[in-house]
């Protein structure tokens, strides 16, 4: 059962990675909701290996989705953790944006 944190996710970083050019596979951890999976084919709830894992708590994660936070501040204040591939991490930074 996924949570509408993560539906709502889902929906949006649809919209936001249609036009991108993001190769790789990432997933963003929600803490207590679930996990998105996004690659080229766009965003989906899962929880499968990637390239690069991001972590944060709903507040911020849905900060970042609404444009609010920016991902490498939320990063730099200790909000988002990385773990993986950090070229990836800022591909998708730059797409999200």
């Amino acid at each position: 059962m996924m949570s509408d944190i993560v539906n709502q996710a889902v929906t949006v970083l649809n919209e936001k990675l249609a036009g991108a050019d993001f190769g790789g596979t990432a997933k963003f951890v929600i803490s207590g909701e679930g996990s998105v999976m996004m690659d080229s084919t766009g965003a989906r709830a899962a929880d499968e290996p990637a390239d690069v894992t991001l972590t944060s708590d709903a507040d911020t994660f849905q900060s970042i989705l609404s444009g609010d936070t920016n991902p490498t501040s939320a990063f730099m204040s200790g909000k988002l953790s990385v773990d993986g591939d950090m070229g990836m991490a800022m591909q998708l930074a730059s797409a999200l944006a």
